[in-house]
């Protein structure tokens, strides 16, 4: 049996904030880059259980990337991904 591995998400809301940086999400964004469903105060997403296959990790490897690298390298990409709008937002 292999080692579970699972996106470590701190839950920051960055992501769910700039949608204008990739077109995949513009029918998410509410006009100013932020996710329709996000809660600014809370920082989550109102519609999590339900939230579209675009916004899991997990999802989204299995459908477009698992022929195309490993999971943990496409970790590694959402985590560089996360850390440059992280360095962003200083």
């Amino acid at each position: 049996m292999g080692i579970l591995i699972m996106f470590k998400c701190d839950c920051c809301g960055l992501c769910c904030m700039n949608l204008n940086k990739s077109q995949i999400y513009e029918d998410l964004d509410r006009g100013d880059g932020i996710c329709r469903y996000f809660d600014i105060n809370s920082k989550l997403c109102t519609i999590y259980d339900e939230r579209p296959e675009k916004c899991s990790v997990d999802k989204t490897y299995e459908r477009f990337f698992k022929d195309k690298m490993t999971l943990e390298e496409y970790y590694q990409l959402n985590y560089e991904a996360c850390n440059e709008l992280k360095k962003e937002e200083v």
